[in-house]
């Protein structure tokens, strides 16, 4: 019986690896539910680096067996192997396959990143952002205090995931200012006057999630939406999306904040456009606000000052201060 030619084996061999390693790469239910326009561009992401690592670990492991089968040491041999000093083109085509992978890798990698907006986050209209106290502003009207006083607005995020390509140059649909403390998010409506310890947001709508830190450095990660951003102290982070599915899905800090890191969880609510409405309508919090002129008729007596306000809006917008590693 003629003997079977090695080149047909590594060919066999190469088209069972790779049979192998396209089917682990798109059927191995590692990751959870996508939830956000995004998540497609990382998933397809995951299984190329999943289809390749299968192939290196299919390729390496058969190696290791078929040598140590095949080159083990028979009974009575007794003598020393032979002196193998190097094989150049074999050692150029195992650095020159990883190398072309890596930057194949890079490249790709690069390229998710600029279509999820990672590389322009400020490249939209400008809006500001902030703590948008909505009884600061009104009793900063009543009184004639400057609103830049009252208000210390920052300038568009120039950090983080921004606008993707096709809504580049477009104001979101929704805007949200998200603070991280130890140990929770609060999250802030500008439009609307609404503060919540939960985020609401509509699906199919763009939406801008404008972060800040008050403490240590936190990070905003919902895993079914493939996002996750830091909240730094004293920088002003953005995260933009597009939710696609409704539901309820978990917001988890990433970022060892503290001893309590673990308890910092809330959620992001998905509604339907129609109930996104009525949770708005249900929670609008700027009609229990009073006017700005019964305020002004009470700030004399009750003492309130245009630079007391200032003052009181300065200490609430400054940083605090980041505590040591004994104190955390």
């Amino acid at each position: 019986m003629e003997q079977i030619p090695a080149s047909i084996w590594t060919l066999t061999a190469g088209v069972v690896i790779t049979l192998i390693s396209f089917w682990v790469g798109h059927n191995h239910n590692l990751l959870p539910e996508q939830a956000s326009e995004q998540a497609p561009l990382v998933d397809d992401f995951f299984d190329i680096m999943l289809t390749i690592g299968t192939a290196l670990f299919l390729v390496v492991q058969g190696a290791i067996i078929l040598f140590l089968i095949r080159y083990r040491r028979r009974a009575g041999d007794d003598g020393d192997g032979l002196p193998v000093e190097g094989n150049l083109p074999l050692e150029a085509f195992w650095t020159a396959i990883p190398a072309l992978i890596v930057i194949f890798l890079g490249i790709y990698s690069v390229d998710i990143f600029q279509r999820m907006g990672g590389l322009n986050p400020g490249d939209h209209a400008m809006h500001t952002m902030g703590d948008h106290n909505p009884a600061v502003a009104v009793v900063a009207a009543a009184t004639d205090t400057p609103s830049s006083l009252a208000i210390n607005s920052n300038s568009v995020p120039e950090v983080g995931i921004g606008a993707s390509p096709d809504v580049q140059g477009k104001a979101p649909d929704l805007v949200v200012d998200v603070a991280g403390m130890q140990y929770a998010w609060i999250f802030t409506y500008p439009s609307q006057g609404i503060v919540s310890g939960e985020l609401h947001i509509p699906v199919g709508k763009d939406v801008q999630l404008n972060l800040s830190a008050r403490d240590v450095i936190h990070s905003f990660w919902v895993p079914q939406f493939r996002l996750k951003q830091d909240a730094i102290p004293g920088v002003s982070t953005e995260l933009r999306f597009k939710a696609t599915k409704p539901g309820t899905y978990p917001v988890v800090c990433a970022e060892l904040c503290g001893g309590y890191h673990g308890a910092m969880r809330t959620q992001v609510i998905v509604h339907t456009p129609e109930e996104f409405e009525t949770w708005m309508s249900q929670n609008q919090t700027m009609a229990a606000i009073p006017s700005p002129s019964l305020v002004a008729s009470h700030t004399a007596e009750l003492g309130v000052t245009p630079q007391l306000l200032a003052q009181v809006a300065a200490a609430a917008q400054s940083p605090q201060p980041v505590p040591s590693s004994d104190q955390i």
